[in-house]
């Protein structure tokens, strides 16, 4: 098995060099990627558009190692995909990205604590570091109160909060957001982008996939993705500030 490379200071955390993916439904074929090529620094905030149909939901599962491509490289942290079995790809996906989905994917009946516990677990890190790392995640998304508290007993925008302390948990090298304010109100929206803000701002690596521009322009660099293919990529009118 291939071990988790250190990433290097100046090393980029994402590059996609031609990446292409194929779907095939017995003698029908669907080129959901089309040659995409895209390198993304350490401590970038970048937010990926695209509407539906774009390619933008399978290039969001080739960045976090969830699919591969067709044809052409992916290398995260350093490593090519094409190299990797399996278990390598679950390595990355557990120690080097923070994913942060729409739907939360919180467990109902593990507290926050517990639930941002689950990816040190399966890291193998024993019980005492897992509960100190987990509380110190919550404690940096403002939920040092709600250690024990179950997903039913959080609000839609908390239980986003403890989606993130999750992520950050394992220190990953990348936090992957997908959708993550859709299913949230205007205030808690708010809240949760504020956060990313703050993540950058402390040179964490932030890639943020979403269809709403108001969202987007948060970033410090939106790439557009049109009929899988890169449309555009460049600084957002309105970025965060680091």
């Amino acid at each position: 098995m291939h071990s988790v490379p250190v990433l290097e200071p100046d090393a980029p955390v994402i590059e996609l060099d031609e990446v292409r993916k194929t779907y095939r439904t017995g003698s029908v074929e669907f080129e959901a990627l089309r040659g995409v090529s895209v390198s993304i620094a350490q401590g970038e905030y970048v937010a990926i558009m695209g509407p539906s149909g774009s390619g933008k939901s399978t290039l969001m599962n080739i960045l976090g190692c969830l699919d591969t491509p067709t044809a052409g490289n992916y290398r995260p942290t350093g490593e090519d995909v094409s190299v990797m079995d399996e278990i390598d790809l679950a390595e990355v996906r557990n120690r080097q990205i923070g994913f942060v989905f729409q739907q939360f994917n919180l467990l109902p009946s593990l507290t926050a604590q517990r639930n941002v516990e689950l990816p040190l677990s399966y890291a193998g890190i024993g019980r005492e570091t897992r509960a100190q790392r987990a509380r110190a995640a919550l404690d940096r998304v403002g939920l040092g109160d709600r250690f024990h508290h179950r997903p039913g007993e959080l609000s839609g925008g908390q239980q986003q909060r403890v989606a993130v302390a999750r992520a950050l948990a394992t220190d990953p090298a990348l936090v992957l957001a997908d959708e993550p304010t859709g299913n949230l109100d205007s205030t808690a929206t708010a809240d949760v982008l504020n956060l990313f803000d703050e993540l950058h701002s402390a040179g964490r690596t932030v890639v943020l996939i979403t269809h709403e521009a108001e969202v987007a322009e948060r970033a410090a660099r939106v790439i557009h993705i049109r009929d899988g293919l890169i449309a555009s990529d460049q600084a957002a009118t309105t970025g965060a500030i680091a």
